[in-house]
Parts: structure tokens; C-alpha cells; sequence
């Protein structure tokens, strides 16, 4: 790899070109290529999986808009959307489009996110190299991303298409910055800011693009002026070339001061702010940084994490995607190694500033992790692997170009940097193949993640989930109760362990576990009119008419559009011998929530008000909807009691 930079001029810095070296030429298109082979060979797997049960199904399985595919419709709701407690309407048209491809097969989706990876390898490789000009180092660094197993989580997960998406257009916008760079002009700019708009609306995780585009002009551009850096260059620049020759090249190209490419940036910086106030909006429900985690418990695993992330990049083991805050305080111990080690890092990256690469490789991926480090909250984990997909790139920079120049220094063999290379990108194939295996099945990839993450109510959860599918039932609810135990305000787990309770008929415990709901439940309005629903019908089997009576009356007041509620209402009322407002209630219930007990229901009443030729109606189109019209029957008549019935 060294040596064949050394022996071509695709080693010099950026600078115009008219024409591509001799000894260059038709090389970028073979190695795009094989990195797509590479790709292809390492997430070849993946075309089998299923979906996963983790936001794959308000994704794509479970959500309306996404499953009508791509019309006028979708296009509206995804740019008027926050589910998810996001705004990023390209990776909602991006599902809706496989969907109108593919429909709901798995397979179709999971060869969509491939493809983006493939892109994202060969782009990464395209635009280093037009960039510095080493066409060797970026090929290395993009061999190593595109099958780095760390990476697995953004390309295996449906789920994070924004990942890939994002990550596409942020490479987009370098190589426009990079044309730009070369040859200001006006549409040049525009279609760097375009493009930077296209990322933030797929992810806005890249809204530190405008801080890695003024790294790039630090290096490798060098569109800043020495006299204008903060501190002073001596000696030798990478590569061997002195860095008064090379900054004085590269004065005479821009004579760019610093001031002048931070005015430069200015419409990114107002974009990417814009991007920030919308992501607070969107997110507002999910911010819970001061209630579930105090800041100094963040503060401690910001340095822990970043520590973690470096050695998940170098030494792929114990992957997993969910890593949860420990239950108790982070060991003092591992917090403090970690911040030697960053502070060790640090240091180095500054005793050898001449090495530009390694200043921008070390501040690229300590910043672009900071919107995604955990000082601001969402959600439960402490880190993520997905969220290394974009800020790894910068310690392979460091990797790839500081390995490069230790073996010119050294004058190592010809052989030594491709032999290196290659190896480790077998052993790197071989490991992702390995950890693809893992999401081959729901149950074996939450069961994997508990034996590396310990008590994780999250993969507790969705374990359960999983096993619910394969109909194992009392398996599932040890793993709702151990997540229960693990975090005594899960909601996930206590609706289901209340639910189960309640499904066979142990009405005390049914009412013990709602109650202990409502009171975690918070300010989630929807979850609260759940849980009083499912306690009013408890109620209503126990006999209990009042207290059924007040719960749906105050899930309605929650949710007025709870057709389950309604329900209820119309019961009491057709036990009361209120006939006309029962009917009302429950024309109102299935307005919201078409079933068929609903319809028997309504039925029993309209025959009740003399209005037999209308329950008739409503009694064939509950047939025409019910896979098992007795069992509905039976329902109905149990709910309304001797009382109700005619």
C-alpha cells in the first residue's frame, strides 16, 4: 500500500489535474468494484433475515403510511411527521419506496441497506482519494469501513436506513466541497448545501458537517494559510514533503484565511441549526436526560464511551444493539482509564501535528460522536454501535495514512502494507460473517445481547417479543417479569405482564399490575387510556360497574378516539337499560375501532330498541369480519351479562 503511493503522483496533494497518471488509470474503477465484491461477500447473509422486533415495525411492518408505499399521501405525512420522535422525511420515503418494491418481504429491504453500504464503501473511497490524491490509503481505509463489524448494526437493521441514507449524502456533500474547493462558484456552493440539506432531512446526526468541511480545509485541502493556524508548522509534513513547500502550493492556490472560511460555511452552520431546533422539537418526548439519567452518570460515560467506541472499531467483540446505562454508579476505575486514554491519544495526535491527518482523524471522530455521546438523553442506551457508522471513518484516517508513512519511514518491504491489508480484511469478513449470524433470528439476537450486556430490561423486552411470535408463552412472560424486576417503571413490561394476568382471569393481580402502570406511565397520554381501558373491562368482569365506569370515562377524556373505551361505555349503558346511548357509544367506538364484538354488541342493542332490521346488518357484517363468529358471541354475551341481554 505504501509503496505503490510512493511510486505514483496520485501521492501529492490536492491540486488541478489534467489528466490521470498512465500508471493510475482504470485502477479507482476496478478497486470501486471490489469493494462492492467486498460488500457483497461480507453482508451477503443478510438477504435471509427477517424483520427485526425493534422499531422494524413502526419502520415498516406496523406503520400505515409506510405501508401504503410511495404516493403523494406518504410524501406529505413524511415531511409532517416526528414519529419516532424524529424529523427525517427521506429515510420515511426511502421505507415506503421498498415497500412499493418489495411489499413486506424482509429479503427486498435488507438488499436495499446492502446497496446503500456498497455506495457509502465506494464513495468513501472516491471522494479521500480526489481529495488527498493517495489513491492506495483510500482505497485501504474504504476496504476496512465497508466491512468493519462494527458497521453491522446500520446495515442489518432495517431500521437504520437513516444511517446509511445519512451517511450517503454526507459523502455527497465532501465531494461536492471538494469540486468546490478547487473552483469556487455559486451553483458549486449550491449543491454543497443541497446535498447537506438532502443528509440532515435523511438523519440529523451530520449537522456537524459544516465543523468537518473546516477539518478538510485544515486537511487534506489546505485552504488555510499557515500564518493563520494557531500554531506553527516545522519540519516535515506527511509524506516526506517539506511543509514549507507544501503550504506555500497551497497559499498561492487559496490564500484562504481562516475568518474567511468560517464566513464560508455560514449557510451550513444556519441550516444545521435550523436541523437542531427541529430535532429538540421532535424529540421533546424522549428527552428524559434529567429524569432517568443524571447528568453526572452522562458525564462519567462520555469519556467511558468513546473509550469503548475505539475498541469495538479496533477489536470487533461483544457487539450487540442495545448497550443499557449499568443499574448502579460506572466504576470510577474504568471511567478514569478511559479519560488516560483519550488524554494519552490526545497528546499524541499534538506531538505530531505535522501529520495533518492525524489532527483531523481524532477531531473528526471526537466531534461527530458528540450529537449522538449521550450528554443530551434520548433513550435508554449509553452507547450504540450504529452511532460509530460516521465518526469511524476519522480513527481509520488516522490508521490508514499513519500506517502508511510508519512504513515509508521505515522502509518496509514493498509487500509488507498490502499483505497487512489484506489480512485484515479477511479476519474482518470473517468476523462480521460471524456477527451477521446473530440477527438471523429475533430470539437468537436478544438472547446474544443478554449474555453480553447483563441486565438489559430493553433486550428482556424484546426477547419476550420474539418468543410471544414462536407461541411460547409462559418463556416470554419470565423474561416480561425479569424486565420488570430489572426496571420497575418499564411500561412495556407491566401492560404485558397486566395483560396476561388479566387473559387468565386473576382480576386482583390484573389490577395491581394497571395501577402500577398508570403510576410510571408519566405523560403518555395514549399508554394511560390504554391501561385505564384494559382496568375498566377488569373491573367490569369483577363486578365492579362504578370503577369501570370512571376508568373509561377517563381514558376517553385521554383519548377520544379510543374505540375500546367507547365500548365500555356503550356496555354500561345497555346494562343500565340506557338502549339509545348505548348505541350511540358504540356507533362511536367502532367509528374508531371496527371489530367484531363490537358489532354484536351494537347488534344485541338495535335488536333491544326494535330496530331489528339494523342488528341484523350489524350481525352479518361482524360474521363477514370474525375468524371465529361463535367465540365472538360468547364474548359479547359474557361482557353485556344477564343484565344486558334481551
Amino acid at each position: 500500500m505504501a509503496a505503490a503511493d510512493a511510486k505514483d503522483s496520485t501521492d501529492m496533494p490536492l491540486r488541478p489535474r489534467t489528466a490521470v497518471p498512465r500508471q493510475v488509470a482504470g485502477r479507482p474503477a476496478v478497486l470501486t468494484v471490489l469493494l462492492v465484491l467486498l460488500v457483497a461477500a461480507a453482508y451477503l447473509p443478510v438477504h435471509r433475515h427477517p424483520f427485526v422486533n425493534y422499531d422494524d415495525l413502526v419502520y415498516v411492518t406496523e406503520n400505515p403510511h409506510v405501508r401504503s408505499g410511495l404516493n403523494w399521501g406518504t410524501v406529505g405525512w413524511a415531511f409532517r411527521t416526528f414519529e419516532t420522535t424524529n424529523w427525517h422525511p427521506l429515510t420515511w420515503l426511502s421505507h415506503a419506496l421498498d415497500v412499493q418494491l418489495h411489499g413486506l418481504n424482509p429479503a427486498g429491504h435488507h438488499d436495499t441497506s446492502v446497496l446503500f453500504h456498497a455506495a457509502n464503501s465506494a464513495l468513501l473511497f472516491l471522494v479521500l482519494w480526489r481529495a488527498t490524491g493517495c489513491l492506495w490509503r483510500s482505497f485501504s481505509l474504504a476496504a476496512l469501513f465497508a466491512v468493519l463489524p462494527i458497521n453491522i448494526e446500520s446495515v442489518a437493521w432495517i431500521s437504520e436506513r437513516k444511517n446509511l441514507l445519512s451517511l450517503l449524502f454526507f459523502l455527497l456533500t465532501l465531494g461536492a466541497y471538494v469540486s468546490y474547493a478547487k473552483r469556487r462558484g455559486a451553483l458549486r456552493y449550491l449543491l454543497v448545501v443541497f446535498l447537506f440539506a438532502l443528509g440532515l432531512m435523511s438523519k440529523p446526526q451530520v449537522i456537524t458537517l459544516p465543523f468537518v468541511l473546516l477539518l478538510w480545509d485544515y486537511w487534506p485541502l489546505e485552504r488555510v494559510a499557515l500564518r493563520s493556524l494557531p500554531f506553527a508548522f516545522r519540519g516535515k509534513t506527511e509524506g516526506g514533503v517539506p511543509g514549507k513547500m507544501r503550504m506555500a502550493n497551497s497559499e498561492k492556490r487559496t490564500a484562504t484565511g481562516g475568518q474567511r472560511l468560517l464566513l464560508e460555511k455560514l449557510p451550513l452552520f444556519v441550516l444545521a441549526a435550523a436541523s437542531a431546533v427541529v430535532t429538540i422539537i421532535a424529540q421533546r418526548p424522549s428527552l428524559d436526560s434529567l429524569q432517568r439519567c443524571p447528568l453526572s452518570i452522562r458525564l462519567e460515560n462520555t469519556p467511558l464511551s468513546y473509550a469503548r467506541y475505539i475498541g469495538k472499531i479496533i477489536w470487533p467483540v461483544h457487539l450487540g444493539p442495545m448497550y443499557p446505562y449499568p443499574s448502579g454508579p460506572l466504576p470510577a476505575l474504568q471511567v478514569l482509564s478511559a479519560v488516560l486514554l483519550l488524554a494519552a491519544i490526545t497528546g499524541f495526535v499534538v506531538r505530531h501535528r505535522t501529520h495533518r491527518y492525524l489532527v483531523v482523524g481524532w477531531l473528526w471522530f471526537l466531534g461527530t460522536l458528540v450529537p449522538m455521546i449521550g450528554l443530551v438523553q434520548v433513550g435508554n442506551q449509553a452507547m450504540a454501535d450504529r452511532y460509530a457508522y460516521l465518526p469511524g471513518i476519522g480513527l481509520l484516517i488516522m490508521i490508514c495514512w499513519g500506517l502508511s508513512d510508519w512504513a515509508k519511514a521505515g522502509r518496509a518491504p514493498a509487500v509488507l502494507m498490502p499483505t497487512l491489508l489484506s489480512a485484515a480484511v479477511l479476519a474482518l469478513v470473517i468476523s462480521t460473517r460471524h456477527q451477521i449470524a446473530y440477527w438471523q433470528d429475533n430470539v437468537i439476537l436478544w438472547t446474544h445481547t443478554l449474555q453480553i450486556t447483563g441486565d438489559n430490561y430493553i433486550a428482556q423486552d424484546n426477547l419476550a417479543f420474539a418468543l410471544l411470535q414462536h407461541g411460547r408463552l409462559e418463556e416470554a412472560m419470565a423474561h416480561f417479569r425479569k424486565a420488570a424486576e430489572i426496571n420497575p417503571a418499564d411500561a412495556t413490561s407491566l401492560l404485558k405482564i397486566a395483560m396476561y394476568e388479566q387473559d387468565q382471569r386473576h382480576w386482583p393481580n390484573a389490577i395491581m399490575r394497571y395501577t402500577q402502570l398508570l403510576g410510571v406511565a408519566g405523560g403518555n397520554r395514549l399508554l394511560k387510556a390504554r391501561a385505564l381501558t384494559n382496568l375498566g373491562y377488569v373491573y367490569l368482569r369483577d363486578n365492579d360497574s362504578e370503577r369501570a365506569g370512571s376508568s373509561w370515562q377517563e381514558a376517553v377524556a385521554l383519548d377520544s378516539e379510543n374505540g375500546r373505551a367507547w365500548m365500555g361505555l356503550g356496555i354500561l349503558a345497555q346494562r343500565g337499560g340506557k338502549i339509545d346511548l348505548a348505541i350511540t357509544n358504540y356507533n362511536r367506538g367502532l367509528s374508531f375501532d371496527p371489530v367484531d364484538v363490537g358489532y354484536l354488541l351494537l347488534a344485541q342493542a338495535l335488536d333491544a330498541a326494535g330496530e331489528t332490521q339494523e342488528g341484523a346488518s350489524a350481525r352479518d357484517r361482524a360474521r363477514q369480519m370474525s375468524k371465529d363468529f361463535t367465540n365472538a358471541q360468547r364474548t359479547a354475551d359474557e361482557l353485556l351479562g344477564p343484565a344486558g341481554r334481551r
